[in-house]
């Protein structure tokens, strides 16, 4: 059984003749008659009695309501179909990471409004991982998270990468590390630390660091949110690493401090200049191909990030 088939059973029902339904379907009327002889065939049961219109049998009957449906379906699935390729979608779900959502990301969410009013657009906040599962699973359309070699790896996946930028140490003014204008590695490892939740890839390059340093990290407390950081870190006691881009609103607190890592050695490992984290864009092949969502993808390339060195200089 063929769609072809049951559209031409369709057409008859509906105009009550082999000449006209043909004309609708633009086929020839043998062409119908083979395709309604060749349904009968697999259905074991006539459809029309062949009189001068096209009149159902009782099998007819039974079966129009169910092909009419069929065909409904499949013209809506069509319509969609074709929607979804000219850009007609109702939404455009992103995932990206707090730092961004805050900063960077603003700028292209407004032109891409303006550039798309039809497009209903949701943005949420989640941790690299967790935005890259929800890529996984279908739920958003692209995400811009911390780069994980471990999840971006798939042939269908698309990778882009749009910055790298420093971690640096961020405590209350008063803290003992604000003394210094490079943090030494052996001074970090002495205080605790507010960290992001697990799942986040800022907790998992911490975790590393310290782990190849052969230190400990005291993670004294967990959070998700840059607002947090601030307020538990500005009771005095807690530090915390974060990148420049989450960094912005804590450089116009005086009661915060900000600085960037030594370059240093400690035991067996020699550290480079920074501790660093790369953010990505990520999407599918098959996403990419819809304007609205290609749109959105080179808006980002333009616009994210600004020259950091200039931000940091500008706050």
């Amino acid at each position: 059984m063929r769609l072809e088939q049951l559209q031409a059973f369709l057409a008859i029902a509906e105009t009550g003749s082999f000449q006209q339904a043909a004309r609708r379907c633009g086929v020839t009327q043998s062409t119908i008659s083979r395709q309604i002889q060749s349904l009968e065939a697999d259905l074991a049961v006539e459809l029309f009695h062949r009189t001068t219109h096209a009149k159902l049998t009782l099998g007819g009957e039974r079966l129009l309501p169910r092909v009419r449906k069929i065909c409904q379906e499949w013209q809506s699935a069509t319509d969609e179909l074709a929607d979804l390729i000219a850009g007609k979608q109702p939404e455009l779900c992103i995932a990206a990471i707090h730092s961004l959502c805050g900063s960077y990301l603003p700028p292209v969410l407004q032109k891409f409004c303006h550039d798309y009013p039809d497009v209903q657009l949701r943005i949420t906040s989640l941790g690299s991982d967790r935005a890259l599962k929800v890529l996984k699973d279908g739920l958003v359309d692209l995400a811009i998270v911390m780069n994980n070699r471990f999840l971006t790896t798939s042939r269908e996946m698309v990778v882009e990468t749009l910055y790298d930028e420093p971690i640096e140490v961020l405590s209350a003014a008063s803290h003992p590390l604000a003394k210094y204008e490079h943090i030494p590695w052996s001074e970090l490892i002495r205080y605790p630390q507010v960290v992001f939740k697990d799942g986040y890839g800022m907790q998992r390059l911490i975790q590393d660091r310290f782990e190849r340093l052969e230190a400990t990290l005291h993670a004294a407390l967990e959070v998700n949110t840059l607002d947090a950081f601030r307020g538990v870190v500005r009771q005095g006691e807690l530090i915390a690493l974060l990148p420049q881009s989450a960094l912005v609103e804590a450089r116009h607190d005086p009661s915060l401090a900000i600085r960037p890592l030594a370059s240093n050695s400690m035991g067996a490992v020699a550290e480079g200049s920074s501790l660093t984290r790369r953010v990505v864009m990520v999407t599918t092949q098959d996403r990419l191909q819809i304007p609205p969502i290609k749109h959105f993808w080179q808006l980002v390339r333009e616009n994210i990030p600004p020259q950091i060195g200039q931000q940091r200089s500008a706050c």
